[in-house]
């Protein structure tokens, strides 16, 4: 999630655990150590790809953090001058602070590094857009009214238990969606095929369905109001011919063991030469994906990797356009909204008859 969410979370935490104690002090350190795994940010991993891939790493590690939250509550029991305060409650303190921060980036399309530093996967189980207002508004009014009112520790709590019901609401709403998605898939004999049921932008009522099948993927739109109407496939083709020459590079095997199948290769041209392209097809929509990544160049030798990578941006047009019609859809499954309206035709293999 965001920093400005993060530090809500912390906040809401501290003035909830030791706001009886410590009043609005709590509130504010909660929020300081809320963000601080997210300082990562500020480190240059050299290039566009260890970039990306590395933050959310060490500092977001639960061995880490739990290290950290343990050292820090046996400093506090010793030298605070809130002598009355057991290890035990510094302990919470910390420990749900530090530790709930990677846990809430897991309910993200990135997810985090939770077991860092062991080589596998981000954790990851979208059930919130990385900005979601009705998620971070009850903590803000929470902590606010805790700031301006001293009353730390209900005002915290209330703010926080609203922001975990939204949570639960979010995880039944996706569960929906994947039984309406499954029998679509089923006829297609996409059952087993590695899948990603995501939140479109800030709300939790209109998700996207992405579907990676081999040379292809598929996208869908479904929305908790579409009633008895049956999700829709569009098909797309992943530039899988290049994948091989991709994997070939240390960055491409890099963003392999990041993304998995959802990523897409074409070949581009900067400054006259051919440039292998990877874009990571998780964050965006279908047209606008912000991660978008260079690879290798062809010269008459054949392929050769880039000394180093750089980060293309996105369409803006697209995104424009994509976030003013997913608006009027989120309630409706009319006007009809076809991520092809956004992709280049050159990716496009089929579409539905609404389309």
């Amino acid at each position: 999630m965001d920093s400005i969410t993060q530090a809500a979370l912390g906040a809401a935490i501290g003035g909830t655990v030791l706001g009886r104690r410590l009043g609005r002090k709590a509130v504010l350190l909660g929020a300081a150590l809320g963000t601080l795994p997210d300082l990562d940010v500020v480190i240059d991993y050299g290039d566009a790809v260890a970039n990306v891939t590395q933050h959310r790493g060490f500092s977001h590690s639960l061995f880490v953090l739990a290290g950290l939250a343990i050292a820090l509550a046996m400093l506090s029991w010793r030298f605070a001058p809130a002598r009355d305060i057991s290890l035990r409650r510094w302990g919470l303190f910390f420990g749900l602070i530090l530790l709930t921060h990677p846990l809430l980036d897991t309910l993200t399309t990135y997810g985090t590094q939770l077991w860092w530093p062991m080589e596998v996967r981000p954790t990851a189980w979208p059930i919130v857009f990385i900005i979601d207002p009705l998620y971070s508004l009850p903590l803000l009014a929470g902590v606010a009214v805790a700031l301006i009112t001293g009353k730390a520790r209900r005002a915290s709590h209330w703010g926080l238990a609203l922001s975990c019901a939204y949570l639960v609401f979010a995880v039944g709403a996706k569960q929906l969606v994947e039984a309406r998605i499954a029998p679509v898939l089923a006829e297609q004999g996409l059952q087993q095929a590695p899948r990603l049921v995501q939140p479109t932008p800030f709300n939790t009522l209109l998700w996207r369905v992405t579907v990676a099948d081999g040379a292809h993927h598929h996208e869908a739109l479904v929305g908790l109001f579409d009633g008895d109407r049956r999700p829709a496939l569009e098909t797309y083709a992943r530039g899988a011919d290049l994948e091989p020459t991709a994997l070939d590079t240390a960055r491409g095997r890099r963003l392999d063991w990041f993304a998995g199948p959802f990523l897409r290769y074409e070949t581009r041209y900067f400054d006259g030469r051919e440039t292998l392209v990877a874009t990571d097809l998780r964050l965006g929509f279908p047209g606008f994906h912000p991660f978008a990544f260079t690879l290798a160049t062809r010269d008459d030798d054949g392929w050769e990797p880039v000394e180093v990578s750089t980060q293309l941006s996105a369409a803006t047009r697209g995104n424009r356009d994509a976030l003013s019609r997913l608006g009027s859809r989120i309630l409706s499954p009319e006007p009809a909204l076809c991520t092809s309206d956004f992709v280049p035709r050159r990716w496009l293999i089929s579409t539905p008859g609404q389309c």
